[in-house]
């Protein structure tokens, strides 16, 4: 081999290495430019997501910013409510007692008119002539207690009269009790007879039909004076 066919193989294997070199530099610049693509992707990829993420938390926070505010809104109500509850509480409370108040003055009223009725005529009232007249007998036993309004004494008879402003046909399952309480306690009269009588300031013929069949005295006011319908009356 003469030098110059040595010096064209040399520079034949020299091309064909730098050739190669570039071929190969230029695969890796495409594979650099791909993986590069691929991390541009990926990090337009996580940009997207992290928006989509901030997003949803701004979204998120305006949902709970919306429920603490309407969690407020139903505690100021609660509130107000509950005020308004106590007030009306006490409204009615106030109404309640006025109202019990006045019921109270009626009935003491009823109580006073009925008595003074009695004690200034106590004689001949159901037949019978009453020696004694008291009233507000508050008397209590051992597992029993009752209050009565009127009650009139002799040696052989009472009377037991329950007094109401404006009664009602509910007051007579009162008035037959009062019979059996009053035996009870207080024995000593046990085997006396029992008169009752239901004194109002009105009656409604319903009502006073009703304690005429059931043998309880009707005492009303008519005018000026106190009626006394005891034509049908009963020993209890």
């Amino acid at each position: 081999m003469t030098m110059e066919q040595h010096t064209i193989q040399n520079s034949e294997n020299t091309f064909e290495s730098v050739w190669a070199i570039i071929k190969e530099n230029a695969l890796r610049q495409k594979e650099t430019d791909r993986q590069m693509q691929e991390t541009d992707r990926r990090m337009q990829e996580t940009d997207r997501i992290v928006k989509e993420n901030a997003l949803r938390m701004k979204e998120t926070d305006r949902l709970f910013k919306e429920t603490d505010r309407q969690i407020q809104e139903t505690d100021r109500i609660v509130k107000e409510t509950s005020l308004q509850m106590k007030e009306t509480d006490r409204k009615f409370k106030e109404m309640n007692s006025l109202m019990g108040s006045w019921a109270n003055n009626h009935g003491s009223f009823a109580e006073e008119y009925f008595f003074n009725a009695f004690e200034n005529g106590k004689s001949n009232f159901f037949g019978e002539h009453f020696n004694d007249i008291e009233k507000n007998q508050r008397i209590k036993g051992i597992n029993i207690k009752d209050e009565y309004d009127i009650v009139m004494y002799n040696d052989a008879s009472v009377a037991i009269v329950e007094v109401k402003y404006k009664a009602h046909e509910h007051d007579i399952p009162k008035v037959l009790d009062k019979a059996k309480t009053f035996k009870i306690l207080c024995p000593y009269y046990k085997d006396f007879r029992i008169f009752l009588g239901l004194a109002s300031m009105s009656f409604y013929p319903e009502l006073e039909q009703k304690c005429i069949d059931l043998g309880i005295a009707v005492i009303k006011q008519v005018g000026d004076k106190v009626i006394i319908n005891d034509e049908n009356l009963k020993v209890f």
